[in-house]
């Protein structure tokens, strides 16, 4: 069974944002990644790798062997191999594939379904002309003044939000000559005396 590694990390990856995760080798002179200074990250060593007969086997201790089609799995052992179905295989030959592993007890890798069924929303019917005669009811006076129509209740609430807010004009108002101003004025003082 493979063991736990460290996680390796690029050197100030954790600080800047711009420097991502993924591992580079610390190559700057005072460099405490690359000293192996205590309280740092450790660096990428040939004593981290594993055995060479479980390298690079899946973390299960199971050899994977890649499916195409259903009749591969019959030359996979259950015991110490687990089948991996290749990524271009369809969904219904995946279905198979599924099927024929569950009763050989073959453990599959990757079961999952590639793409998610579609839902499609339900459609409402849309309303048909009747076919054959039927009674028409009109509304009681009572329903018709409880239940308002859609107009009504749209003026009502047009009315009280006018009645909220304070007049303002919404043009400014313009600019007027001299002459008129003072024309203004004249008449104003007449209308005083």
């Amino acid at each position: 069974m493979p063991y736990k590694r460290p996680h390796f990390v690029r050197e100030e990856s954790w600080r800047y944002a711009r420097v991502k995760e993924s591992w580079r080798s610390p190559r700057g002179k005072t460099s405490r990644v690359r000293r192996s200074k205590e309280g740092w990250p450790p660096v990428v060593k040939i004593g981290y790798s594993r055995p060479k007969a479980t390298r690079g086997g899946h973390p299960s201790g199971l050899v994977e062997v890649m499916v195409w089609r259903p009749e591969d799995l019959a030359h996979i052992n259950p015991r110490t191999q687990a089948a991996r179905i290749a990524h271009n295989v369809g969904e219904r030959k995946r279905v198979m594939i599924l099927d024929q592993a569950k009763k050989a007890t073959i453990i599959v890798l990757n079961p999952g379904v590639k793409k998610e069924p579609e839902v499609t929303p339900e459609v409402a019917a849309e309303a048909t002309a009747p076919t054959g005669p039927t009674e028409v009811t009109e509304p009681t006076a009572e329903a018709a003044e409880i239940t308002p129509t859609a107009a009504e209740e749209a003026t009502a609430e047009k009315k009280t939000k006018e009645a909220s807010e304070p007049e303002t004009t919404s043009k400014s108002p313009k600019k007027r000559s001299d002459k008129a101003r003072k024309k203004d004025r004249e008449e104003s003082k007449e209308d005083k005396e």
